[in-house]
């Protein structure tokens, strides 16, 4: 049985049958906007979720490397809602595997989820979006799209992220839609479950001292949504607790303490 839609405003999040693609969805249906979950996976309990609080949720089964998969989408938004002023291309996978570990399959997988997804997704939302009076996409990327990361997969894919944010944002602007970049550090997840030794090392150069709370980065992707970015678009947010900025010499230090 679907929902009756409410509001004005619908954003549609993918990758939100659970992790921080959930969370963002919680928030944003709590906070008024009309949540459309999309993932491989079963979103139905979080959508139940949701509608027992109160918000507007329904869940679509999305593969982000179909292009025919968007397209469908995008059409049953159209038809349930009318519009749509809101992306969050946030499906994305890690394989923590360095160089010559990586084969060619999972380089291929990891590029097709984390960039050939959000890719595919704006070009499939960005019509619905235009005729809506435009509106907000916010790519899930990640401080390894900002520095060295140690396996090429899953950092080539974020910078390529990157890169196609700012091309997007340029291209859409007549639009009246925004494209901007969130890169989270190392975040409180399921993702680093049994990963005790990266994630003990990685924190000693977090000059905050800890990792970052999911709830955190829903924050900001709530923000670059909303109207307080009304004119930020081909920006980038780092939100890493100033791993990227600090982080080599807050190590430093912290080993040295005394010496200096």
């Amino acid at each position: 049985m679907s929902e009756t839609p409410r509001g004005d405003r619908v954003v549609l999040v993918t990758g939100a049958a659970g992790g921080m693609g959930a969370g963002h969805a919680r928030a944003l249906a709590a906070a008024g906007w009309s949540v459309a979950l999309a993932d491989v996976a079963d979103c139905t309990p979080v959508v139940e979720e949701i509608r027992a609080a109160g918000g507007v949720a329904e869940g679509h089964r999305l593969d982000v490397t179909e292009p025919a998969a968007w397209a469908s989408v995008v059409a049953r938004l159209h038809s349930t809602y009318g519009a749509l002023h809101g992306l969050v291309n946030n499906a994305g996978i890690s394989r923590r595997l360095r160089f010559l570990d990586t084969t060619h399959d999972v380089w291929r997988q990891v590029m097709a989820i984390n960039v050939d997804g959000p890719f595919y997704g704006i070009q499939a939302c960005a019509p619905l979006m235009r005729e809506s009076g435009g509106g907000s996409i916010v790519n899930i990327s990640s401080i390894a799209g900002q520095i060295g990361y140690f396996s090429p997969s899953y950092s080539t894919s974020k910078w390529a992220l990157r890169g196609l944010t700012k091309s997007a944002a340029g291209e859409l602007a007549d639009w009246g839609i925004r494209v901007n970049s969130v890169h989270p550090g190392l975040v409180e997840t399921p993702l680093l479950a049994g990963s005790d030794g990266f994630v003990d090392s990685a924190v000693a150069s977090i000059p905050f001292g800890r990792m970052g709370r999911p709830a955190e980065i829903t924050e900001v992707v709530a923000f670059l949504l909303g109207d307080g970015a009304s004119y930020m678009t081909g920006a980038e947010l780092t939100v890493d607790g100033g791993l990227v900025s600090n982080g080599t010499y807050h190590r430093i230090l912290t080993e040295m303490e005394g010496e200096l």
